[in-house]
Parts: structure tokens; C-alpha cells; sequence
């Protein structure tokens, strides 16, 4: 089997590496110090419909297929992970609101999500809970024709920004979806800084004190939160870490390459020492194998194939473990310009790590696909629901 690009997604890829190279590679580092991506950067974003990829265009958006939308995602994570997380979050919303939102939602919401005039953001995790999703600890009330949220989210990728968050909370033990403005009165965001990586995705953290929003604002129904609402958005924000992780890793190749093509030690060039050329061998082929993946989860994605969710663990995970590994190789071969912000390579490694964390670390994806695993050799009719089930592990 030939796996190649259609024309219009070869051309699509040349315009998102072009814009990525023209108007976030010169910037990237100095997005990162500041913790901060500009307002004109989001828009430009917005302009060339990047907000609105997973829409229909009923809704505004430009109704990507799943390998040119992964494309997309490495492409902006070769440039910046910080501004390819905007994507993934906000994606992981319109996408969301798509499948489960009522009408209303859809009409009102969804073409401005898909222009840009509305930035939305995720919210899931908490101070005390991350992995264990079904765990969350805030709380909504019906009280008359609202719901009263109280409760505490952390690590927002771009709660700072955000008009809409997408909250999940518990409402007479059910896990629930619901739409909150960020003027909802009882709500109060928090920036977060100093982090390790992707420092210019403007994290927030999200306190909900008597936070009154309106019934309409539930998304699906109650108790559909996670099984339904959350693992489809997840499940969408893995493959865009993936594709990102893959992007990540080709821009340390890139990096390599570039380097020692004109670093000399010990009288040649870098790439002339055995070692070198061993370590650049198996970023080769580690990113090539990643990128593959992606293709896979994608091409099942595109389909409709349920495989498809297992498929994007499995790039989820071998993409970020190898994207961290090339990055750590990359700072290696750079020495101790690698350790500096002269270089984006210190970047990378940092902004990798974050990769195996962010939608489902590492242990989480090893834990759900091992479970897979089993189950596909004992039950392989029972597998795809076995998994599916393990999704609310974030």
C-alpha cells in the first residue's frame, strides 16, 4: 500500500509551512519569553480559517479532512507548540459543540468560533484532579432556570483569552457539559506563569463561586459529560498532539541537520563524526515512523473507522515519547549552545516534555493501550468498547 498526498493536501501543506516559516519561526522564541502570543498572530490564524478547520462550512469553517487538519497541527507545532495548543484546544471545543451542542448552540456559537471573533478554551482539569476525569470536584445546581457552578479548573491553555470555556462538572453525580461565558458573574480567571513549556499558551486558572449560567448552556444531556461530550473532544485534542509532537520532532531534525552542517570540532564537521550520523539516523527514522502513525489514526479518522481511537493513542504516545527522546538528542548535539535561548532546541526539549503530560500522559496511554492489547487477542469484537471506555483517563 502507497501511502502519498493528494494534490490538495500537498498544496496545503506548502501554505501552512509557509506561513509557519514566515510568521511564527522568527518569533517563536521571543512568544515563549514572554509568556504571551499576540492578539495579531491569533488573528492571522483566524483569517486564513485555521480556527474553523474541523467545521462544516454551514457553521463558517472550511471543513478540513483529517490528514490536511494533522498536517496543520505539525506544521504549527514545528513552529510554535504554544500556538499550535490554541489550535488543539479551541478545535477540541467547535468540534465538541458540533457533535452534542443543541441548535442554538450551534447557529449562535459556532460560525464565531469558526471566524476567530470568539477564542474558546477547555476546561477539565483541577487542582486535585487530572488523570481521573470522572473525579472532578466541581459542582453545578439547578437553582430555578439556571445552573450554579462552584468549583476550582487549573492549567486552561488559553484561559487568559478565552470567551467560552467548555466546564465539566458533576450535577447530582452526573458528569455534565455546560457553556460559560467568561463575563458569567461568580466566575474569576487567574493567569498562570512560570511554567516549563509551551509558556505562551497563556494558561489560567478557572474559580467558579456561586457562578450562575443559564439551562440552556448544557451541552448533550446530563451525564453525558464525559462518556459522550469529553471523549470526543479528547480524543480529537490527542491527534492534534500527536501531529504537533511529530512537528516538534522534525523541526529538531531540522535543527540538527542545520547545525552540525557547519559545526567543526576536532578539525571536520559535525556531521562527519560516526556518532552524529547515528543519532541524526534515528531521528530519521523515529519521526518518520511517527508521522506514519499519524497518517494511520487519520486516515481511520477520515473514515469513520471506531479503530480509530485506539490508532490515536498509539500515535499519541510513540509521537511525544519520541518527540521528547529527538529533543533531548537535539540539545545534546548543540552542547552547551543547546542551553541557551540563542537556540530553539532548549524550547523544544521543554515544549516536548509537555506533549507526554497534555491529553492523556505517557503511563495513562500505556495503561489504556495495554488494556486494548489484551482484549483485542482475548475479545477482539469487545475491544474498540473496552477502549472507548478508558477514554475519560485523561
Amino acid at each position: 500500500m502507497k501511502i502519498e498526498l493528494t494534490t490538495q493536501q500537498k498544496d496545503a501543506q506548502a501554505e501552512f509551512r509557509a506561513f509557519v516559516d514566515e510568521e511564527v519561526i522568527p518569533y517563536a522564541n521571543s512568544y515563549d519569553q514572554e509568556e504571551r502570543t499576540p492578539t495579531k498572530l491569533i488573528e492571522n490564524l483566524a483569517q486564513l480559517g485555521y480556527l474553523g478547520a474541523v467545521l462544516p462550512k454551514e457553521f463558517g469553517g472550511i471543513a478540513m479532512d483529517m490528514i490536511t487538519y494533522g498536517i496543520l497541527n505539525e506544521e504549527i507545532g514545528r513552529g510554535c507548540s504554544s500556538l499550535r495548543s490554541l489550535l488543539t484546544v479551541h478545535c477540541m471545543v467547535t468540534y465538541a459543540l458540533s457533535k452534542w451542542g443543541n441548535k442554538y448552540q450551534k447557529e449562535y456559537w459556532l460560525p464565531k468560533l469558526a471566524s476567530g471573533e470568539k477564542i474558546a478554551a477547555f476546561a477539565l482539569s483541577e487542582p486535585n484532579v487530572g488523570s481521573d476525569a470522572k473525579s472532578i470536584e466541581t459542582t453545578a445546581t439547578v437553582s430555578g432556570d439556571s445552573y450554579i457552578l462552584n468549583g476550582h479548573k487549573k492549567w486552561i491553555t488559553y484561559g487568559q483569552i478565552a470567551d467560552i470555556f467548555l466546564v465539566f462538572a458533576q450535577c447530582s453525580g452526573k458528569p455534565s457539559a455546560f457553556l460559560v461565558e467568561k463575563n458569567s458573574p461568580g466566575l474569576t480567571i487567574q493567569p498562570i506563569s512560570g511554567m516549563l513549556g509551551v509558556r505562551a499558551s497563556m494558561l489560567a486558572e478557572l474559580q467558579f463561586q456561586d457562578c450562575r449560567i443559564p439551562q440552556e448552556n448544557l451541552v448533550g444531556k446530563l451525564g453525558f459529560g464525559f462518556s459522550y461530550v469529553a471523549s470526543s473532544a479528547l480524543d480529537y485534542g490527542r491527534y492534534s498532539v500527536a501531529w504537533g509532537s511529530v512537528g516538534i520532532a522534525q523541526a529538531c531534525l531540522e535543527a540538527c541537520i542545520h547545525y552540525t552542517n557547519e559545526r567543526k570540532q576536532f578539525g571536520v564537521y559535525l556531521k562527519e563524526h560516526q556518532l552524529i550520523r547515528q543519532i541524526i539516523t534515528e531521528m530519521i527514522a523515529n519521526v518518520k515512523a511517527a508521522r506514519l502513525l499519524c497518517y494511520q489514526a487519520g486516515y481511520l479518522k477520515e473514515i469513520g473507522d471506531p479503530n480509530s481511537i485506539v490508532e490515536t493513542s498509539i500515535a499519541k504516545y510513540f509521537a511525544s515519547t519520541t518527540a521528547t527522546k529527538i529533543a533531548n538528542d537535539t540539545v545534546q548535539i548543540h552542547g552547551a549552545n543547546g542551553c541557551t535561548s540563542e537556540y530553539s532546541v532548549a524550547r523544544y526539549l521543554r515544549d516536548a516534555k509537555i506533549m507526554e503530560i497534555i491529553e492523556g500522559s505517557t503511563q495513562i496511554q500505556q495503561i489504556t493501550i495495554a488494556d486494548y492489547g489484551y482484549q483485542e487477542y482475548m475479545s477482539p469484537s469487545a475491544s474498540t468498547v473496552i477502549y472507548q471506555n478508558l477514554l475519560v483517563r485523561t
